[in-house]
């Protein structure tokens, strides 16, 4: 099916138009008080997918209707968008009723040379991007003399793609934490059957970063590990040769967040948040790899917990001499920490870490630096940080950054 461009010109209101095909309504359009709606539906869900925003009339309207993404755009400047699953019942020859003036044509895409810097701002303490755009889950990741921040662009609230979140991983950095630069998106839903872009981890291999995430899926299939590579750290292509499944013994649907690191003999490690079948516990599945290319299971997970709760958006990484593992339960984050690398992990005193929704970790100039959101509304909201040092014991001393 082609990709359709909508546009029409907001001469008065209320405007109202709908189209119909075999009797069921495939697009529609209002814009009453201010407030414009267009509505398209797919046969993947009933429920028709929403794009709103505010307008007044003289404004210019473009609906960009591609296989896996939807944009509304006013003036030029995009307002909202969604991410669909299925085919579009609405094609370029159907007819609108009442007969008005809008333009349906194909749309042809322009390929475009994104440089690595696109922008910058100053202090992403509370920051997020704006526009209908907040700040979900954060994966720091610190690179030669930069702190890189991942993190989850969201759209309504985890409320897109018919409540699967539609996340993709967005990008920035700072050598200061004063000045953040933002990169081209680093992970883009590209499929409509990639249901969101689940938290995950960077890890560099030789001369190549990799990203690893899941993708959640639509149907309640099993999650599908995959990953992104790049050459330069800022334009990241998704790898279609790699993906694999987690083994029957887990949960398969709710796997997601690897965390993905390398031991002191060279050895990869995969951890994944999921649940233990047989026990009904959740916990961290464990993942070996020599390669980074053929993952094979553990003998156990890394960590269950003691019920259900899923111990999400997991982290790992030795400081001082001890090793720590994170993992957050309903969004409040705690950290274990051992003598051993995979083994014996316990908490010191206080295991909580004060740093909003679901932190992780990268170490800067010697301490370590969490970075996660403070919720605005529901899921997602603004950036925070939160630095820490540790005593002999291995217990985290958290202040100010």
């Amino acid at each position: 099916m082609l990709d359709v461009k909508i546009a029409f010109e907001i001469k008065e209101m209320p405007l109202y138009a709908v189209s119909f095909k075999r009797g069921r309504k495939t697009l529609e359009i209002q814009a009453l008080d201010g407030i414009l709606t267009v509505s398209v539906q797919y046969d993947y869900d009933r429920r028709m997918l929403d794009l709103s925003c505010e307008v007044k009339e003289g404004d210019r309207v473009e609906a960009i209707l591609l296989d896996y993404r939807i944009e509304l755009y006013v003036n030029g400047k995009i307002m909202d968008e969604e991410w669909p699953c299925g085919e579009r019942l609405f094609d370029i020859g159907d007819e609108f009723v009442p007969s008005i003036d809008i333009q349906v044509s194909e749309h042809l895409a322009r390929e475009e040379s994104i440089p690595s810097v696109i922008s910058t701002f100053e202090n992403a303490e509370g920051w997020y991007p704006g526009n209908g755009v907040f700040v979900g889950d954060c994966m720091p990741y610190v690179r030669d003399d930069e702190y890189h921040v991942l993190y989850l662009k969201d759209r309504h609230h985890h409320k897109s793609k018919w409540g699967m979140g539609a996340h993709q991983w967005e990008h920035i950095s700072t050598k200061d934490f004063k000045t953040w630069s933002v990169h081209p998106m680093a992970v883009p839903i590209t499929k409509t059957e990639e249901g969101s872009i689940c938290t995950g981890s960077w890890i560099r291999n030789g001369d190549k970063e990799y990203l690893y995430y899941t993708v959640r899926r639509a149907k309640g299939l099993p999650a599908l590990i995959s990953r992104s590579v790049s050459c330069d750290g800022y334009h990241f292509v998704k790898d279609e040769s790699f993906g694999f499944t987690l083994s029957e013994k887990f949960n398969g649907p709710v796997a997601r967040d690897p965390k993905v690191i390398v031991d002191e003999d060279g050895v990869y490690h995969m951890f994944l948040t999921t649940v233990l079948i047989s026990e009904d516990k959740g916990c961290l599945a464990h993942y070996i790899s020599r390669d980074l290319e053929k993952w094979e299971e553990a003998e156990k997970p890394i960590h269950v917990v003691e019920n259900s709760d899923h111990p999400e958006c997991p982290d790992y990484f030795k400081y001082n001499g001890k090793y720590y593992l994170v993992f957050s339960i309903r969004g409040r984050a705690r950290y274990l920490v051992s003598d051993k690398p995979f083994e014996g992990f316990a908490s010191v005193t206080d295991e909580l870490i004060p740093c909003a929704g679901v932190p992780k970790c990268g170490e800067w100039k010697g301490r370590l630096v969490f970075t996660g959101f403070k919720p605005i509304n529901g899921y997602a909201g603004t950036m925070t940080f939160k630095a820490a040092v540790a005593k002999e014991n291995g217990e985290l001393v958290f202040e100010e950054l």
